[in-house]
């Protein structure tokens, strides 16, 4: 298949081009391309550090500043500075309610399994938004310090992460202005970086730790004949460097005897500790004591104390390798490499942990914060058809999946998925009493799925007649060597079930390929918009809708004063329905959520609290 590139700015296509390899983080993101030494490189542009902080501010006009300068803010304006969004990214609030007070900024509760809002200003933000500001600081560096326009990335992505934090990472790419080539893995680029599997006759067994800002992961994988495979993961979404500030910050609360709520309600002096926290984590990984202080806090620590303190997490993580191996049905000894990732594996203690365990010494003489942005940039080079030292597996050409509401493409097998493969989702139906549901199949890059080729529709009949939200559809997409897609539909209530076979690739030549995937690089911006616009108006006329119903239905627990004000709030919510801005219907939506909160609590029995939960179910 021949390569096009195009120039997004000027709309004109270029011959060669630089492909780049992202690690987009928790707490830091990089990029990096192979210099003209062939060799990976990340990129330092105008001297302003290898690592851009993945920290987003919004100004009053609204304007982003990604970066060192935005991590500034986190102390000055806190509520509209935003960080760690790589642990929002394809969830939903009921995801990461738990963590919520973690924050300091407001993460939308809207009792709905959709994905979650930030809101800053008076704008609504979703994290592919906001990833989308970190990646377009990355090209904008990229651009700046290679001369030349960068279209294309390779991204990475924790093992772990499910279809839809995939996705997301895609879609964020998309907003950013990149094709994304490929998502990768991460601790297959980190073995990439350490040379593993660049001999296609090397076979080894490796185990990649990978202790981040706010994620940890283990992953066992083998390499053979070039071909990484991951035999099993594990870890834990919601542990890494930030737990171990976190649990310097409660030692110091605890031992200046600060008031916790008042402390809570404070967060310019809650986020100056807590990087003060970060500060006192890093310095002990060179010295014994650390001595600062905050005002009339007194920020000291040891490190035999900062040991103890994380214990317990560090702990976590090694009982995590236990069940990698198990799930891989290894032992530690039949670990040949074991690879350290993320900046927290620079803790001594963590690096005594692992090397105790596994028997053996890490290897860790490539910065941990870079190497996955350095094996990023090798398989970039790979898919730019620069070298063939590595086998990659086949894959699927363009992205398949079915039409979701407001005619949205939800993919579900994404382009570039190596086959053999299976992937599914759960849905469930938006009107009460729906009994037939129906399923059509598309093949594309586009958003839209009347941008796209439709290939097949069926219906799902005979779901038993529930409330809407009640019944749980699984569609799975199961793709065959040879491109033969299976799409099965089953109501696990009930049971019943509908199948259909389907040729994906018929009657698409290599060319027409080419232009859907240029068409997708053409429209990105403007189709990831729309579908924001989209979503936005689904979840609206669903709130709309669900208020109504409820009104009627419980009347008589409601005063006149509240009935009226609710309408008020529903025919607000309608006129911004009709409108082309996603922020007003957001807002008009949580301004009519909030308002029928505490009444709707008041008189709600399980089943209208069921059917009040979006359009999907995860």
């Amino acid at each position: 298949m021949a390569k096009i590139s195009i120039n997004l700015a000027t709309g004109s296509f270029q011959k060669e081009e630089i492909i780049v390899g992202i690690d987009l983080g928790t707490t830091n993101s990089l990029v990096a391309f192979i210099n003209p030494d062939k060799n990976p490189q990340v990129i330092n542009d105008s001297g302003k550090g290898v690592l851009v902080p993945s920290v987003v501010y919004f100004n009053n006009q609204n304007e982003a500043v990604v970066g060192n300068e935005a991590k500034e803010f986190l102390t000055t304006d806190p509520s509209n500075t935003i960080f760690s969004v790589k642990r929002l990214l394809g969830r939903s609030y009921k995801d990461v309610a738990d963590h919520a007070a973690t924050f300091s900024y407001k993460i939308i509760d809207d009792d709905t399994d959709a994905l979650v809002k930030i809101q800053a200003g008076n704008r609504f933000y979703t994290p592919i938004e906001l990833s989308a500001e970190i990646l377009k600081e990355l090209k904008a560096r990229a651009e700046h310090a290679l001369k030349t326009p960068v279209n294309r990335a390779v991204i990475t992505v924790p093992a772990y992460f499910n279809d839809s934090q995939r996705q997301a990472t895609r879609d964020a790419g998309k907003l950013a202005g990149l094709d994304v080539m490929r998502i990768v893995n991460e601790p297959t680029a980190a073995s990439l970086a350490y040379g593993i599997g660049l001999d296609p006759s090397q076979q080894k067994t490796i185990a990649v730790y990978d202790l981040g800002g706010g994620t940890f992961d283990v992953s066992i994988l083998q390499i053979q004949n070039g071909i990484f495979e991951v035999l099993a993961t594990n870890g834990n979404t919601y542990l890494g460097g930030d737990d171990f500030d976190r649990a310097i910050l409660e030692y110091w609360i605890a031992q200046n005897k600060l008031e916790v709520t008042a402390l809570a309600q404070n967060n310019v002096l809650m986020q100056t500790l807590r990087l003060q926290a970060e500060a006192a984590k890093k310095a002990l990984s060179s010295q014994n004591l650390y001595n600062e202080k905050v005002g009339e806090i007194w920020c000291t620590l040891d490190r035999q104390t900062f040991e103890q303190l994380i214990a317990a997490k560090v702990e976590e993580t090694i009982t995590a390798c236990k069940n990698a191996l198990k799930d891989a049905d290894l032992s530690a000894n039949d670990i040949d490499e074991v690879i350290l990732v993320g900046g927290s594996t620079r803790t001594p203690y963590v690096k005594q942990a692992v090397e105790h365990f596994f028997g053996k010494k890490p290897q860790d003489n490539i910065n941990p914060d870079e190497v996955v942005a350095l094996g990023a940039a090798i398989q970039a080079d790979v898919l730019a058809g620069n070298r063939s030292d590595i086998l990659l597996l086949d894959v699927t050409p363009l992205s398949l999946g079915i039409e979701t509401m407001g005619g949205l493409m939800d993919v579900i097998i994404a382009r570039n998925s190596k086959v053999p493969t299976k992937a599914g989702r759960q849905y469930t139906t938006s009107v009460d009493g729906q009994v037939n549901m129906k399923i059509s199949v598309y093949q594309g890059e586009r958003d839209l799925v009347k941008e796209n080729r439709k290939l097949a529709e069926f219906d799902l009949k005979g779901i038993p007649a529930m409330p809407a939200g009640l019944p749980k559809v699984d569609i799975n997409f199961l793709l065959n060597a040879d491109g033969i897609l299976t799409v099965q539909a089953i109501e696990l209530r009930s049971g019943v079930k509908q199948e259909i076979e389907i040729t994906p690739s018929y009657g698409l030549s290599d060319d027409t390929v080419e232009k859907m995937l240029l068409d997708s690089i053409e429209h990105a911006q403007s189709d990831v918009q729309q579908r924001m616009l989209i979503e936005a108006r689904s979840e609206g006329e669903q709130l709309q809708y669900t208020a109504e119903r409820f009104i009627e239905k419980h009347a008589e627990h409601l005063t006149e004063a509240e009935i009226a004000e609710t309408k008020t709030h529903i025919e607000a919510l309608k006129t911004a329905l009709g409108s082309q801005d996603k922020d007003t219907i957001l807002k008009k939506a949580d301004e009519l959520n909030e308002f029928t909160r505490p009444f709707a609590e008041r008189v709600m029995d399980a089943a209208i609290s069921t059917a009040m939960k979006g359009k999907k179910i995860e």
